[in-house]
């Protein structure tokens, strides 16, 4: 059972009835009494030590470890905190004549700062050339199209050009919680050398993954699929991964991926086994659209935390078509999270429908998504 750890007032108290006992018959608890304060001092002096040894409990299980300590515990499944990962991706400038170097300073509308990483080149009188943010976070995330400003005039190139391939990647650091669940998940299910939770967990490891799903032989023998979700750092996209599904740049097999997907299969590249062609994909949109009815008298703030709980809940237990469960979604779970929201008592759910999947029979069974597809919150229409 759990140890009660007594609070301060106890400890003063405590000591202030065993001083009285020492010295009975004598008044030694007056207000500002010497014996009174010096109570008052190892009462304090106590506390401090219950709360160090308290810390020290915290710190002796992974469960509850925190910083270095929750460093120390994940790097013994060679778990490690996924560091702030800076964008990169291509921006093209209207080009007649010169270059862009190696180094040069590149700023989008915001002020944000960008560097160009590699040679550009010229095609039909633009010239393109590969960029990161200089300060590595998902505030770099750059979609296609945006404007971008040479820092520096060069003759020849005009200075406004836009973001050609999507600026990609960046990743704040990873929270001490996500951390936490990454290390307890490689703790319960160890690495074998390239079984299926082993992919999961080699792409949970990369900046910016939130979810993944492993699809063994998804395209024949020797193919491996890694389906994955970005859900913070392309919280714009509803999370999902922008680029373009493939193989890591050195693996010549089949065609190349890029932006997100990219930095995932290059990851991969490094830690999995030699033979399989691993191909990084972004799920497909199955959007779910449902019907409620009983609530329909509800007020703005409880329909807004029902869409949120459905959102929650997909969010949680929805998986791509295709992976071991089926992508199968059940709708207990979306039932479960929307009866835990104050102000639904008495709610039905009468019809649910999916673009990319099917439900079961019945106006609202479970949710079956195609293979590759997602299950991710539509419209909710109360009545």
């Amino acid at each position: 059972m759990p140890f009660p750890r007594p609070t301060i007032a106890a400890l003063r108290s405590s000591a202030s009835q065993a001083i009285a006992a020492g010295l009975p018959g004598v008044d030694t608890l007056v207000r500002y009494s010497n014996l009174g304060i010096l109570g008052d001092v190892q009462s304090g002096l106590a506390d401090g030590c219950y709360g160090y040894l308290d810390w020290i409990a915290q710190q002796s299980v992974p469960f509850t470890a925190t910083d270095e300590f929750l460093a120390a515990w994940a790097a013994l499944r060679r778990v490690y905190i996924k560091d702030a990962a800076a964008a990169s991706g291509t921006a093209s400038f209207p080009w007649t004549a010169g270059t862009i170097g190696l180094g040069t300073q590149i700023t989008r509308g915001d002020g944000a700062a960008f560097v160009t990483t590699g040679a550009a080149t010229v095609a039909g009188g633009t010239i393109t050339v590969p960029v990161s943010a200089v300060t590595p976070g998902a505030a770099g995330n750059t979609p296609v199209g945006t404007m971008m400003f040479l820092s520096t005039g060069i003759t020849g190139i005009t200075p406004q050009g836009v973001v050609a391939a999507a600026i990609a990647g960046g990743a704040d650091i990873e929270t001490q919680d996500d951390f936490r669940s990454r290390m307890l998940q490689a703790y319960q299910a160890q690495l074998q050398g390239g079984a299926a939770a082993d992919y999961i967990q080699w792409a949970l490891s990369v900046p910016g993954v939130t979810r993944a799903w492993c699809i063994p032989r998804g395209y024949g023998p020797g193919t491996v699929q890694v389906y994955f979700m970005m859900d913070v750092v392309e919280a714009a996209y509803g999370g999902f991964p922008q680029g373009s599904n493939g193989l890591a740049a050195g693996d010549t097999r089949d065609v190349a991926a890029t932006g997100d997907q990219l930095v995932v299969a290059n990851y991969l590249a490094t830690v999995q086994p030699v033979c399989p062609r691993v191909y990084a994909l972004a799920p497909t949109a199955n959007t779910i659209a449902m019907t409620i009815s009983g609530l329909a008298g509800a007020g703005a703030t409880v329909q807004a935390n029902v869409a949120a709980a459905f959102a929650a809940a997909l969010q949680v237990n929805a998986s791509p078509g295709g992976t071991p469960n089926g992508g199968v979604t059940d709708i207990s779970a979306i039932e479960s999270a929307i009866s835990a929201v104050a102000g639904t008592s008495g709610f039905v759910i009468t019809n649910i429908t999916a673009s990319a999947g099917s439900v079961s029979p019945g106006s609202a069974g479970n949710i079956t998504s195609n293979k590759g597809a997602l299950a991710v919150p539509g419209a909710i229409t109360y009545t």
